[in-house]
Protein backbone atom coordinates (compact mmCIF):
# COMPACT_ATOMS: atom_id res chain seq x y z
CA UNK A 1 0.00 0.00 0.00
CA UNK A 2 0.94 3.52 -0.20
CA UNK A 3 0.92 4.45 3.59
CA UNK A 4 2.11 2.68 6.88
CA UNK A 5 -1.13 0.49 8.15
CA UNK A 6 0.20 1.32 11.77
CA UNK A 7 1.87 -2.11 13.84
CA UNK A 8 1.88 -5.16 11.73
CA UNK A 9 1.40 -8.83 13.38
CA UNK A 10 5.03 -9.69 13.51
CA UNK A 11 7.59 -37.67 14.30
CA UNK A 12 7.41 -38.29 12.94
CA UNK A 13 6.71 -41.54 11.99
CA UNK A 14 4.51 -43.36 14.03
CA UNK A 15 4.05 -47.12 14.07
CA UNK A 16 0.26 -48.04 13.12
CA UNK A 17 -0.65 -51.36 15.19
CA UNK A 18 -3.68 -53.17 13.44
CA UNK A 19 -6.76 -53.59 15.84
CA UNK A 20 -6.95 -56.66 17.63
CA UNK A 21 -9.67 -59.08 19.61
CA UNK A 22 -9.80 -58.08 22.96
CA UNK A 23 -8.46 -60.84 25.16
CA UNK A 24 -10.63 -63.40 27.18
CA UNK A 25 -10.59 -63.83 30.85
CA UNK A 26 -9.88 -67.23 30.20
CA UNK A 27 -6.37 -68.39 31.11
CA UNK A 28 -6.25 -71.40 29.34
CA UNK A 29 -9.34 -70.55 25.94
CA UNK A 30 -9.67 -71.86 22.61
CA UNK A 31 -7.27 -70.38 20.52
CA UNK A 32 -9.14 -67.82 18.95
CA UNK A 33 -9.43 -66.18 22.31
CA UNK A 34 -5.99 -67.03 23.39
CA UNK A 35 -4.11 -64.94 21.36
CA UNK A 36 -4.61 -61.72 23.30
CA UNK A 37 -2.83 -60.88 26.72
CA UNK A 38 -4.31 -58.09 27.52
CA UNK A 39 -4.90 -54.98 26.28
CA UNK A 40 -2.53 -52.25 27.15
CA UNK A 41 -3.62 -50.51 30.65
CA UNK A 42 -7.16 -51.38 29.79
CA UNK A 43 -8.98 -53.20 32.48
CA UNK A 44 -7.75 -56.13 33.69
CA UNK A 45 -4.56 -57.92 32.75
CA UNK A 46 -7.03 -60.42 30.83
CA UNK A 47 -9.84 -58.49 30.85
CA UNK A 48 -12.61 -59.47 28.33
CA UNK A 49 -15.31 -57.46 26.99
CA UNK A 50 -18.22 -58.40 28.90
CA UNK A 51 -20.36 -60.52 26.64
CA UNK A 52 -24.61 -60.00 26.83
CA UNK A 53 -26.10 -62.76 28.86
CA UNK A 54 -25.57 -65.37 31.24
CA UNK A 55 -22.18 -67.49 31.42
CA UNK A 56 -23.93 -69.34 28.26
CA UNK A 57 -26.05 -66.89 27.24
CA UNK A 58 -27.37 -66.62 23.79
CA UNK A 59 -27.13 -63.73 20.89
CA UNK A 60 -30.59 -62.47 22.44
CA UNK A 61 -33.95 -63.98 20.34
CA UNK A 62 -33.96 -67.53 20.85
CA UNK A 63 -31.42 -68.33 23.23
CA UNK A 64 -32.88 -70.58 26.38
CA UNK A 65 -31.81 -71.34 29.82
CA UNK A 66 -28.50 -73.50 28.33
CA UNK A 67 -27.53 -70.78 25.67
CA UNK A 68 -29.65 -71.04 22.31
CA UNK A 69 -28.64 -69.88 19.33
CA UNK A 70 -25.20 -68.19 18.29
CA UNK A 71 -24.66 -68.12 22.04
CA UNK A 72 -25.04 -71.72 22.48
CA UNK A 73 -23.04 -72.86 19.40
CA UNK A 74 -20.57 -70.22 20.69
CA UNK A 75 -20.19 -71.84 24.17
CA UNK A 76 -20.07 -75.40 22.65
CA UNK A 77 -17.28 -74.19 20.45
CA UNK A 78 -15.37 -72.45 23.54
CA UNK A 79 -15.62 -76.12 25.65
CA UNK A 80 -14.56 -77.93 22.96
CA UNK A 81 -11.76 -75.44 21.51
CA UNK A 82 -11.01 -75.60 25.60
CA UNK A 83 -11.23 -79.49 26.00
CA UNK A 84 -8.70 -79.76 22.92
CA UNK A 85 -6.29 -77.66 24.74
CA UNK A 86 -6.46 -79.62 27.47
CA UNK A 87 -6.10 -82.87 25.64
CA UNK A 88 -3.21 -81.24 23.47
CA UNK A 89 -1.60 -80.62 27.18
CA UNK A 90 -2.04 -84.28 28.32
CA UNK A 91 -0.91 -85.20 25.39
CA UNK A 92 2.23 -83.12 25.52
CA UNK A 93 2.66 -84.38 29.41
CA UNK A 94 2.75 -87.80 28.03
CA UNK A 95 5.24 -87.34 25.23
CA UNK A 96 7.82 -85.50 27.76
CA UNK A 97 7.18 -88.56 30.65
CA UNK A 98 7.45 -91.11 27.74
CA UNK A 99 10.47 -89.29 25.95
CA UNK A 100 12.64 -88.20 29.00
CA UNK A 101 15.37 -86.97 27.10
CA UNK A 102 15.59 -89.08 24.19
CA UNK A 103 15.28 -88.00 20.55
CA UNK A 104 11.81 -87.11 21.25
CA UNK A 105 12.25 -84.51 23.11
CA UNK A 106 12.76 -82.00 20.00
CA UNK A 107 10.10 -82.54 18.59
CA UNK A 108 8.09 -82.51 21.62
CA UNK A 109 9.81 -79.00 22.33
CA UNK A 110 8.26 -78.38 18.76
CA UNK A 111 5.16 -78.94 19.98
CA UNK A 112 5.07 -76.99 23.16
CA UNK A 113 6.30 -73.88 21.09
CA UNK A 114 3.52 -74.36 18.45
CA UNK A 115 0.67 -74.28 21.51
CA UNK A 116 2.27 -71.05 22.83
CA UNK A 117 2.26 -69.21 19.87
CA UNK A 118 -1.51 -70.29 19.19
CA UNK A 119 -2.32 -70.11 23.08
CA UNK A 120 0.41 -68.13 24.89
CA UNK A 121 -1.61 -68.68 28.23
CA UNK A 122 -0.29 -72.04 28.31
CA UNK A 123 2.95 -70.98 29.18
CA UNK A 124 2.10 -70.54 32.24
CA UNK A 125 2.32 -74.23 32.91
CA UNK A 126 5.92 -74.62 33.97
CA UNK A 127 6.91 -77.71 31.62
CA UNK A 128 5.48 -76.02 28.66
CA UNK A 129 7.51 -72.39 29.67
CA UNK A 130 10.68 -75.04 30.18
CA UNK A 131 10.23 -76.46 27.25
CA UNK A 132 9.58 -73.16 24.80
CA UNK A 133 12.68 -71.44 26.60
CA UNK A 134 15.23 -74.18 25.59
CA UNK A 135 13.18 -73.40 21.94
CA UNK A 136 14.09 -69.94 22.44
CA UNK A 137 17.30 -69.82 23.17
CA UNK A 138 19.55 -67.11 23.46
CA UNK A 139 16.57 -64.82 21.54
CA UNK A 140 15.33 -64.26 25.04
CA UNK A 141 18.87 -62.85 26.20
CA UNK A 142 20.51 -61.41 23.64
CA UNK A 143 19.92 -57.61 21.72
CA UNK A 144 18.18 -58.42 18.87
CA UNK A 145 21.06 -56.44 16.49
CA UNK A 146 23.80 -54.50 16.80
CA UNK A 147 22.46 -51.18 15.17
CA UNK A 148 22.44 -48.18 18.22
CA UNK A 149 20.21 -46.01 16.49
CA UNK A 150 16.98 -44.52 18.33
CA UNK A 151 14.10 -46.43 16.82
CA UNK A 152 10.93 -44.65 17.52
CA UNK A 153 8.44 -47.02 18.90
CA UNK A 154 4.70 -46.30 19.63
CA UNK A 155 2.23 -48.31 21.76
CA UNK A 156 -1.19 -47.57 21.29
CA UNK A 157 -3.98 -47.27 23.59
CA UNK A 158 -6.24 -50.47 23.72
CA UNK A 159 -2.74 -52.77 22.08
CA UNK A 160 -2.63 -55.99 23.26
CA UNK A 161 0.51 -57.74 24.08
CA UNK A 162 0.69 -60.26 21.06
CA UNK A 163 0.28 -56.90 18.58
CA UNK A 164 2.90 -55.14 20.50
CA UNK A 165 5.47 -58.29 20.46
CA UNK A 166 4.40 -58.40 16.57
CA UNK A 167 5.05 -54.54 16.18
CA UNK A 168 8.54 -55.00 17.75
CA UNK A 169 9.81 -57.72 15.65
CA UNK A 170 8.38 -55.93 12.55
CA UNK A 171 10.86 -52.93 14.07
CA UNK A 172 13.45 -55.32 14.86
CA UNK A 173 13.62 -54.47 18.43
CA UNK A 174 12.97 -58.69 19.28
CA UNK A 175 14.01 -61.47 17.19
CA UNK A 176 10.92 -63.26 17.65
CA UNK A 177 7.05 -62.80 19.00
CA UNK A 178 7.29 -65.37 21.03
CA UNK A 179 10.17 -63.96 22.79
CA UNK A 180 8.24 -61.29 24.28
CA UNK A 181 4.85 -62.84 24.76
CA UNK A 182 6.98 -65.53 26.93
CA UNK A 183 8.28 -62.57 29.17
CA UNK A 184 5.04 -61.19 29.73
CA UNK A 185 3.29 -64.40 30.01
CA UNK A 186 5.97 -65.94 32.71
CA UNK A 187 6.24 -62.91 34.21
CA UNK A 188 2.81 -62.15 34.97
CA UNK A 189 3.31 -58.49 33.37
CA UNK A 190 0.97 -58.80 30.04
CA UNK A 191 -1.12 -56.02 31.64
CA UNK A 192 1.53 -53.73 32.52
CA UNK A 193 2.54 -52.25 29.33
CA UNK A 194 1.69 -48.48 29.42
CA UNK A 195 0.33 -46.78 25.75
CA UNK A 196 3.04 -43.96 24.42
CA UNK A 197 5.83 -43.21 22.34
CA UNK A 198 8.98 -44.78 23.18
CA UNK A 199 12.74 -44.41 21.84
CA UNK A 200 14.54 -47.81 21.70
CA UNK A 201 16.91 -49.63 20.65
CA UNK A 202 18.46 -52.62 18.65
CA UNK A 203 20.79 -52.95 21.73
CA UNK A 204 17.89 -53.71 24.23
CA UNK A 205 17.46 -56.81 25.36
CA UNK A 206 14.04 -58.03 25.49
CA UNK A 207 13.72 -57.88 29.06
CA UNK A 208 15.35 -54.12 28.67
CA UNK A 209 12.26 -53.28 26.10
CA UNK A 210 9.68 -55.11 28.21
CA UNK A 211 10.76 -52.93 30.90
CA UNK A 212 11.02 -49.61 29.20
CA UNK A 213 7.40 -50.18 27.95
CA UNK A 214 6.28 -50.62 31.73
CA UNK A 215 7.46 -47.25 32.61
CA UNK A 216 6.21 -43.51 31.39
CA UNK A 217 6.74 -43.01 27.80
CA UNK A 218 8.87 -40.61 26.52
CA UNK A 219 7.87 -36.96 27.58
CA UNK A 220 6.56 -35.14 24.45
CA UNK A 221 6.82 -31.65 22.93
CA UNK A 222 4.32 -29.79 21.94
CA UNK A 223 4.98 -27.13 18.64
CA UNK A 224 2.43 -25.01 17.37
CA UNK A 225 3.00 -22.93 14.79
CA UNK A 226 0.56 -20.77 12.52
CA UNK A 227 0.63 -19.69 8.68
CA UNK A 228 1.88 -16.31 7.63
CA UNK A 229 5.40 -16.99 9.54
CA UNK A 230 8.99 -16.63 7.58
CA UNK A 231 11.32 -18.74 8.04
CA UNK A 232 13.76 -16.90 10.24
CA UNK A 233 10.16 -16.72 12.65
CA UNK A 234 10.09 -20.19 12.91
CA UNK A 235 13.73 -21.50 13.69
CA UNK A 236 13.16 -18.97 16.24
CA UNK A 237 10.16 -20.40 17.40
CA UNK A 238 11.86 -23.62 17.65
CA UNK A 239 14.77 -22.26 19.31
CA UNK A 240 12.20 -21.78 22.19
CA UNK A 241 10.77 -25.62 22.41
CA UNK A 242 13.50 -27.45 24.20
CA UNK A 243 14.43 -29.46 21.67
CA UNK A 244 17.94 -30.76 20.43
CA UNK A 245 20.78 -28.57 20.66
CA UNK A 246 21.42 -28.12 16.74
CA UNK A 247 17.48 -28.64 15.77
CA UNK A 248 16.58 -25.26 15.03
CA UNK A 249 19.57 -24.51 12.68
CA UNK A 250 19.44 -28.13 11.46
CA UNK A 251 15.66 -26.58 10.12
CA UNK A 252 16.55 -23.38 8.87
CA UNK A 253 19.48 -24.81 6.56
CA UNK A 254 17.37 -27.37 5.11
CA UNK A 255 15.13 -25.12 4.37
CA UNK A 256 17.06 -22.29 2.82
CA UNK A 257 19.05 -24.68 0.83
CA UNK A 258 16.49 -27.44 0.18
CA UNK A 259 18.27 -30.86 -1.14
CA UNK A 260 17.27 -32.65 -4.49
CA UNK A 261 15.90 -35.63 -2.87
CA UNK A 262 13.77 -33.48 -0.22
CA UNK A 263 12.37 -31.74 -3.56
CA UNK A 264 11.61 -34.96 -5.38
CA UNK A 265 9.81 -36.03 -2.14
CA UNK A 266 7.79 -33.58 -2.43
CA UNK A 267 5.98 -32.52 -6.64
CA UNK A 268 4.45 -29.19 -5.21
CA UNK A 269 7.70 -28.20 -5.29
CA UNK A 270 8.25 -28.04 -8.72
CA UNK A 271 7.61 -23.79 -9.21
CA UNK A 272 10.98 -22.95 -7.17
CA UNK A 273 13.71 -21.64 -9.23
CA UNK A 274 16.95 -22.71 -8.58
CA UNK A 275 18.54 -21.86 -5.31
CA UNK A 276 15.09 -20.90 -4.16
CA UNK A 277 14.77 -21.72 -0.61
CA UNK A 278 11.54 -23.22 0.76
CA UNK A 279 9.91 -19.54 1.81
CA UNK A 280 5.96 -20.27 0.93
CA UNK A 281 5.85 -24.35 1.35
CA UNK A 282 5.78 -23.51 4.93
CA UNK A 283 2.44 -25.25 6.64
CA UNK A 284 0.76 -24.03 10.12
CA UNK A 285 0.70 -26.98 12.52
CA UNK A 286 -0.18 -28.02 16.35
CA UNK A 287 1.55 -31.10 16.77
CA UNK A 288 3.44 -32.70 19.12
CA UNK A 289 6.93 -34.09 18.96
CA UNK A 290 9.61 -36.44 20.91
CA UNK A 291 13.04 -34.11 22.08
CA UNK A 292 14.79 -36.78 19.45
CA UNK A 293 12.68 -35.23 16.97
CA UNK A 294 15.48 -33.80 14.12
CA UNK A 295 15.02 -30.91 11.76
CA UNK A 296 14.41 -32.65 8.60
CA UNK A 297 11.76 -34.40 10.14
CA UNK A 298 10.03 -31.07 11.64
CA UNK A 299 10.29 -29.73 7.92
CA UNK A 300 8.84 -32.53 6.22
CA UNK A 301 6.01 -32.33 8.74
CA UNK A 302 5.56 -28.79 7.32
CA UNK A 303 5.74 -29.30 4.09
CA UNK A 304 2.83 -32.16 4.72
CA UNK A 305 1.17 -29.38 6.45
CA UNK A 306 0.96 -27.10 3.77
CA UNK A 307 -0.07 -29.56 1.37
CA UNK A 308 -2.81 -30.98 3.28
CA UNK A 309 -4.02 -26.96 4.04
CA UNK A 310 -3.69 -26.29 0.47
CA UNK A 311 -6.06 -28.78 -0.53
CA UNK A 312 -5.49 -31.46 -3.90
CA UNK A 313 -6.61 -28.44 -6.28
CA UNK A 314 -4.02 -26.08 -5.38
CA UNK A 315 -0.91 -28.91 -5.20
CA UNK A 316 -2.13 -29.46 -8.36
CA UNK A 317 -1.45 -26.31 -9.62
CA UNK A 318 1.63 -26.16 -7.78
CA UNK A 319 2.66 -29.31 -9.45
CA UNK A 320 2.51 -27.77 -12.74
CA UNK A 321 1.95 -24.43 -12.47
CA UNK A 322 5.85 -23.41 -13.08
CA UNK A 323 6.60 -19.96 -12.75
CA UNK A 324 3.20 -18.63 -12.42
CA UNK A 325 2.05 -20.36 -10.01
CA UNK A 326 5.46 -19.09 -8.10
CA UNK A 327 4.36 -15.86 -9.00
CA UNK A 328 0.89 -16.04 -7.63
CA UNK A 329 2.92 -17.32 -4.39
CA UNK A 330 4.96 -14.18 -3.38
CA UNK A 331 2.10 -11.95 -4.08
CA UNK A 332 0.10 -14.39 -1.80
CA UNK A 333 2.47 -13.96 0.76
CA UNK A 334 2.29 -9.59 0.40
CA UNK A 335 -1.91 -10.33 0.89
CA UNK A 336 -0.96 -12.77 3.77
CA UNK A 337 0.56 -9.88 5.99
CA UNK A 338 -1.26 -6.79 5.06
CA UNK A 339 -5.22 -8.83 4.78
CA UNK A 340 -6.40 -9.82 8.16
CA UNK A 341 -10.09 -10.69 6.90
CA UNK A 342 -10.71 -13.06 3.95
CA UNK A 343 -13.08 -11.29 2.24
CA UNK A 344 -10.69 -8.80 1.65
CA UNK A 345 -7.89 -10.54 0.64
CA UNK A 346 -8.87 -10.70 -3.37
CA UNK A 347 -9.45 -6.91 -3.07
CA UNK A 348 -5.92 -6.71 -1.81
CA UNK A 349 -4.85 -9.10 -3.65
CA UNK A 350 -6.50 -7.25 -6.56
CA UNK A 351 -5.05 -3.83 -5.81
CA UNK A 352 -1.57 -5.31 -6.54
CA UNK A 353 -2.52 -7.36 -9.47
CA UNK A 354 -3.48 -3.74 -10.94
CA UNK A 355 -0.51 -2.44 -9.78
CA UNK A 356 1.43 -4.75 -11.92
CA UNK A 357 -0.56 -4.16 -15.09
CA UNK A 358 1.16 -1.36 -16.95
CA UNK A 359 -1.79 -0.52 -18.67
CA UNK A 360 -3.72 0.56 -15.35
CA UNK A 361 -0.23 1.36 -12.96
CA UNK A 362 2.45 3.07 -15.44
CA UNK A 363 5.34 2.80 -12.84
CA UNK A 364 5.02 -0.72 -11.81
CA UNK A 365 5.78 -0.04 -7.92
CA UNK A 366 3.55 -2.59 -5.55
CA UNK A 367 4.50 0.30 -2.68
CA UNK A 368 4.00 -2.69 -0.65
CA UNK A 369 4.87 -2.05 3.22
CA UNK A 370 5.26 -5.54 4.12
CA UNK A 371 7.78 -6.23 1.78
CA UNK A 372 10.21 -3.16 2.92
CA UNK A 373 10.22 -4.29 6.53
CA UNK A 374 10.97 -8.09 5.06
CA UNK A 375 13.96 -6.42 3.78
CA UNK A 376 14.52 -4.36 6.95
CA UNK A 377 14.26 -7.64 8.88
CA UNK A 378 16.48 -9.41 6.87
CA UNK A 379 19.33 -6.63 7.39
CA UNK A 380 18.94 -7.01 10.89
CA UNK A 381 18.78 -10.61 11.51
CA UNK A 382 22.05 -11.03 9.47
CA UNK A 383 24.03 -8.93 11.85
CA UNK A 384 22.27 -11.35 15.12
CA UNK A 385 24.16 -14.52 15.90
CA UNK A 386 21.15 -17.81 15.18
CA UNK A 387 20.46 -17.94 18.89
CA UNK A 388 19.31 -14.31 19.28
CA UNK A 389 16.92 -14.68 16.52
CA UNK A 390 14.10 -16.06 19.47
CA UNK A 391 14.11 -12.21 20.74
CA UNK A 392 14.00 -10.12 17.85
CA UNK A 393 10.40 -8.16 17.00
CA UNK A 394 9.87 -9.30 13.27
CA UNK A 395 7.85 -6.97 10.92
CA UNK A 396 8.25 -3.92 13.21
CA UNK A 397 7.42 -1.32 11.60
CA UNK A 398 10.81 1.03 10.57
CA UNK A 399 10.50 4.77 12.05
CA UNK A 400 11.61 6.87 8.44
CA UNK A 401 9.73 7.10 4.94
CA UNK A 402 9.67 3.29 3.35
CA UNK A 403 11.21 4.70 0.28
CA UNK A 404 13.90 6.56 2.14
CA UNK A 405 14.87 2.65 3.39
CA UNK A 406 18.28 1.06 1.58
CA UNK A 407 18.53 -2.46 1.09
CA UNK A 408 21.69 -4.44 -0.34
CA UNK A 409 21.38 -5.28 -3.83
CA UNK A 410 20.35 -8.81 -3.43
CA UNK A 411 17.51 -7.71 -1.18
CA UNK A 412 16.73 -4.64 -3.86
CA UNK A 413 13.41 -6.29 -5.46
CA UNK A 414 12.06 -6.14 -1.60
CA UNK A 415 12.19 -2.03 -1.82
CA UNK A 416 8.80 -1.76 -3.81
CA UNK A 417 8.67 1.89 -3.16
CA UNK A 418 11.35 2.38 -5.71
CA UNK A 419 11.72 -1.16 -7.59
CA UNK A 420 9.08 -1.94 -9.83
CA UNK A 421 7.53 -5.41 -9.86
CA UNK A 422 7.35 -8.94 -7.23
CA UNK A 423 9.86 -9.75 -5.17
CA UNK A 424 11.98 -12.54 -5.52
CA UNK A 425 10.69 -14.63 -3.71
CA UNK A 426 7.83 -15.17 -0.93
CA UNK A 427 8.12 -13.12 2.30
CA UNK A 428 6.51 -15.64 4.49
CA UNK A 429 4.08 -18.69 3.75
CA UNK A 430 0.48 -17.58 2.85
CA UNK A 431 -2.59 -19.58 3.97
CA UNK A 432 -5.25 -21.01 1.30
CA UNK A 433 -7.21 -17.76 1.32
CA UNK A 434 -4.56 -15.64 0.40
CA UNK A 435 -3.01 -18.25 -2.35
CA UNK A 436 -6.88 -18.18 -3.58
CA UNK A 437 -6.75 -14.48 -3.84
CA UNK A 438 -3.61 -14.41 -5.37
CA UNK A 439 -4.76 -16.68 -8.01
CA UNK A 440 -7.64 -15.12 -8.75
CA UNK A 441 -7.48 -11.18 -7.64
CA UNK A 442 -10.48 -8.86 -8.08
CA UNK A 443 -9.23 -6.80 -10.47
CA UNK A 444 -12.17 -5.82 -11.93
CA UNK A 445 -12.73 -3.37 -8.84
CA UNK A 446 -10.55 -0.79 -10.18
CA UNK A 447 -8.87 -0.58 -6.75
CA UNK A 448 -5.39 0.78 -6.75
CA UNK A 449 -5.18 1.87 -3.19
CA UNK A 450 -6.59 1.15 0.20
CA UNK A 451 -5.80 2.17 4.03
CA UNK A 452 -5.95 0.14 7.21
CA UNK A 453 -9.34 1.67 9.17
CA UNK A 454 -7.24 1.29 12.69
CA UNK A 455 -10.74 0.87 14.30
CA UNK A 456 -10.45 -2.62 15.54
CA UNK A 457 -12.18 -3.84 12.84
CA UNK A 458 -9.17 -5.21 11.10
CA UNK A 459 -10.64 -4.23 8.00
CA UNK A 460 -9.72 -1.50 5.13
CA UNK A 461 -10.88 1.32 3.08
CA UNK A 462 -10.34 0.90 -0.75
CA UNK A 463 -9.77 3.77 -3.61
CA UNK A 464 -9.59 3.62 -7.23
CA UNK A 465 -8.08 6.99 -7.64
CA UNK A 466 -5.33 9.39 -5.66
CA UNK A 467 -8.25 11.75 -4.94
CA UNK A 468 -10.18 9.34 -2.84
CA UNK A 469 -7.13 8.00 -1.17
CA UNK A 470 -6.43 11.51 0.02
CA UNK A 471 -9.46 11.80 1.42
CA UNK A 472 -9.31 8.49 3.22
CA UNK A 473 -5.94 8.98 4.50
CA UNK A 474 -7.43 12.62 6.33
CA UNK A 475 -10.75 10.48 7.28
CA UNK A 476 -8.57 7.78 9.19
CA UNK A 477 -6.35 10.15 10.54
CA UNK A 478 -3.20 9.15 8.58
CA UNK A 479 -2.46 12.91 7.84
CA UNK A 480 -4.61 15.88 9.22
Amino acid sequence: MATPLGPHRGTVSRLELPPGARPTGDPLGGPGEARSLGTVRAGGRNGGNGGSGGRNGGNGGSGGRNGGGDGGRRAHARRLSGGLVVVGLLALAALIVIGGLTLARPAVASLARSMAEDNPQTLKLPFVADLVRGQLGGHLTDPAGTDPSPIDFEVRAGATARQVAEALTSQGLVSDPLVFEFLTVTGGQSGTIRAGDYTLTRLMTPQQILDRLQQPPDPMITLALRPGLRLEQVAAYLETRGLGATVPKDFYDLAEHPTAALRTDYPFLAPLPDGASLEGFIGGSTWEVKPTVTGEQILRHLLSAWATQMGPELVAQATSGGEDFYRALVLASIVQQEAALDSERPLIAGVYANRLDPTVWSTGLLNADPTVFYANDTVQLRDLDFGQWQGYYFWKPVDIALKAVKVPQDLVSFQTYTHAGLPAWPICSPNQASLRAALDPSTSTGYLYFVAKGDGSDSHAFAKTNAEFQKLLKEYGYVK
